[in-house]
């Protein structure tokens, strides 16, 4: 990992399992979160949140991309304003169950954005 250091990310709830509290109210845990650097920097935040399944979940996109801007904010900003590389993009994604990275799932029910960050600030953009 660059710029963050190993204080990145360290945010977990009493039984050790990163819990976050977003707009919607649904449970949202972090699966992982990564760099990848290559032509720009990336950071990449996956968060399991089941109730945006299609069978059975109350959560729309609409409202998820809400939570996911939420996240942004409130989770990703502040553990890189403490001299950490700024990304050229931030990569959030929800998803309703596990799914290793890079591999696809038809039963799974994933949703996307992407950010940059300026002024402090998680600006959406088209991804």
């Amino acid at each position: 990992m660059t710029g963050g250091g190993e204080k990145l990310w360290q945010v977990a709830n009493e039984a050790g399992a990163p819990l976050f509290a977003v707009p919607s109210g649904q449970a949202v845990t972090l699966q992982d979160v990564f760099w990848e650097e290559g032509d720009e920097l990336i950071l990449r935040a996956r968060f399991l949140a089941p109730q945006i399944a299609r069978d059975g979940g109350s959560v729309d996109y609409d409202t998820a991309a809400q939570d996911m801007l939420h996240l942004c904010q409130t989770y990703i900003l502040p553990q890189l304003t403490d001299g950490a590389d700024l990304p050229d993009q931030v990569i959030l994604s929800l998803s309703d169950r596990e799914v290793p990275f890079g591999e696809a799932d038809p039963e799974a029910t994933q949703f996307f954005e992407a950010y940059q960050i300026q002024d402090g600030a998680c600006i959406w953009e088209t991804y």
